[in-house]
């Protein structure tokens, strides 16, 4: 027998050694020598670093996981947007049943607006309480929209023009009048002043011009003041630079104590874009007519429309903001929907005007009254002239915008 190498020896307890660490060693030589309780092994597990578990993190996200978020968030913008329209539906209910005599919801254009015929709206405006001659009608325009071509006329109504002869209204008077004639006769039937004020200029403007006009809405100084607000002001390009007053007295003395307004672009808030549509005593003569304040008050209009936008989710901050202007303001027999859909079209996209000479002819009535009647008038209910002047321009295509068209 041959002495064993210590080196050798060494070598065979590091490799035995080695091969106890092994995890594929398939017996415990210790835990079989001590007849059951291993030394060897505690050693080894002692000794042998522990592989740490992996645990993913918070930005190891498993798809699983990753998936769960993802319905969560659209589950809790479909729960927003469901509590969105409600709140809105909520609004536009309680907006409705202020200013519309028509319930809700409801629509009576949205069929005709996507039609291929045309659709008249009358828009009025007055004072209101607080001011001389409240529910005098301060502009009356008609708003003709061709729904086949999805464009839009605008055709003022001089509030000079004597209104005689017609079924519809057995007085006679200027159509200004006609607006608080119905307020009052409605006032005191309890029919409601501004419904049966605004039914009643309907039916005459109706019956003047041959136009068939069915749907109107009514507006008042403070909340066509407060609807610029609402906004926050409108921007009009203004050709004609102008001062003006409030009295004839000082219009005559060339006394312009009330203000005006410079030429080019400029930016009104709500009193002063008031101002800019009822200035009748101005320093320029072709702005002191109510044909040009009708121009003026198209421009205001145009701009609201700008301002609201395109509809959309973009158009909603403003359009509540509008509802809340428009409460006590404004009075209409179109529901609140129908009035989404007129706004698309407040900006003009030509103007006919009743001018003096081809159209209209100034006189005066028995008390001496400044009137405007048709060219031609053959008496009372006479307005033939008239319509068929309508009629051939609204046939006419539209071709560019017009230079006073919003």
């Amino acid at each position: 027998m041959t002495e064993e190498d210590p080196a050798e020896h060494d070598f065979g307890v590091r490799r035995q050694a080695s091969f106890a660490g092994d995890g594929n060693v398939p017996y415990d030589r210790e835990l079989i020598r001590s007849g059951g309780v291993s030394r060897s092994g505690d050693r080894r597990r002692q000794a042998s670093p522990r592989r740490p578990v992996h645990r993913p993190g918070r930005d190891a996200r498993r798809p699983g996981s990753v998936g769960r978020t993802t319905r969560i968030i659209l589950l809790l913008l479909l729960v927003a947007a469901v509590v969105s329209g409600v709140l809105l539906f909520t609004r536009a209910a309680a907006f409705n049943a202020s200013v519309s005599s028509a319930p809700f919801p409801s629509s009576a254009l949205f069929g005709s607006l996507n039609g291929d015929g045309r659709v008249n709206i009358l828009m009025i405006g007055y004072g209101g309480a607080g001011h001389d001659g409240a529910y005098l009608a301060d502009s009356i325009q008609v708003l003709s929209i061709d729904a086949a071509t999805d464009t839009t006329t605008t055709i003022p109504i001089p509030r000079d023009l004597w209104i005689e002869g017609l079924a519809t209204f057995a007085q006679n008077g200027k159509a200004n009048e006609v607006f608080a004639i119905g307020h009052q006769s409605g006032a005191d039937e309890g029919a409601g002043g501004l419904d049966a004020a605004g039914d009643l200029m309907a039916a005459v403007i109706s019956e003047v011009t041959g136009l068939e006009i069915r749907h109107w809405l009514s507006i008042d100084f403070p909340g066509f003041r407060d609807m610029v607000d609402a906004v926050g002001g409108v921007t009009v390009a203004n050709p004609v630079a102008f001062e003006y007053t409030h009295h004839p007295e000082f219009h005559a003395a060339g006394n312009w104590e009330a203000g005006g307004f410079t030429a080019g672009d400029i930016h009104l808030d709500g009193a002063q874009a008031l101002a800019y549509a009822r200035a009748r005593y101005t320093s320029v003569v072709a702005e002191s007519n109510d044909f040009a304040r009708s121009i003026r008050q198209a421009r205001i209009l145009g701009a609201l429309r700008s301002e609201i936008g395109e509809g959309g989710a973009g158009a909603i901050l403003p359009g509540l903001a509008l509802m809340d202007a428009m409460e006590g303001g404004v009075r209409t027999n179109v529901s609140a929907i129908d009035l989404f859909l007129i706004s698309s079209h407040l900006a003009s996209d030509r103007r006919v005007e009743l001018a003096e000479g081809p159209v209209l002819t100034a006189t005066t009535n028995t008390i001496g009254q400044y009137i405007l009647i048709p060219t031609g008038w053959s008496g009372p209910g006479d307005y033939a002239g008239l319509q068929a002047y309508l009629t051939g321009e609204l046939s006419q295509p539209i071709g560019a915008r017009a230079a006073d068209a919003p």
